[in-house]
């Protein structure tokens, strides 16, 4: 997926905080590295993946892989980052956004400690507070997840 960089810098940890309501261990994107939002909004997070993890203590003791729910979430977590900054550019202030539904999650290879999963979302529609992303993720371009994603806008 291509992304036309419209950002001044990477966002880093300390902003994404601002912006998302999770944190250790749940805090699942580690840096926003482009977006875009014409002529689609999209955005690229990433997410390294270290063997202190607290999930790999037991998942899986001697053969450590990240489960598929958190790599969904980490791109729900992507998708959240892309709506909470494209309110920012419109002058808006996002709201507290909840994963309604997953469709369609395919998972083509496992992420284990010392990779760098990034994901990337674009948002399809935004109807009555609900928004639909299509999510990819991979480590060194090669694909390990997809999965298109409903989520709905609490407003603050």
């Amino acid at each position: 997926m291509m992304i036309e960089n419209i950002l001044p810098g990477p966002v880093e940890a300390d902003r994404i905080q601002h912006y998302l309501p999770h944190r250790y261990p749940f805090l699942l994107v580690d840096r926003v590295i482009a977006m875009q939002r014409q002529p689609e909004k999209r955005l690229r997070a990433i997410k390294n993946i270290s063997i202190n993890e607290p999930f790999f203590s037991g998942h899986f003791p001697g053969n450590p892989v990240m489960p598929g729910v958190l790599i969904i979430e980490a791109m729900a977590q992507a998708a959240g980052m892309l709506a909470h900054l494209d309110a920012e550019f419109e002058g808006r202030k996002g709201g507290l956004y909840f994963l309604v539904k997953v469709d369609n999650a395919r998972f083509t290879r496992t992420v284990v400690p010392g990779d760098r999963l990034e994901m990337d979302v674009e948002q399809k529609r935004i109807v009555r507070g609900m928004g639909q992303y299509f999510c990819e993720a991979s480590v060194e371009g090669q694909k390990v997840a997809s999965c298109e994603l409903l989520c709905a806008v609490k407003p603050k």
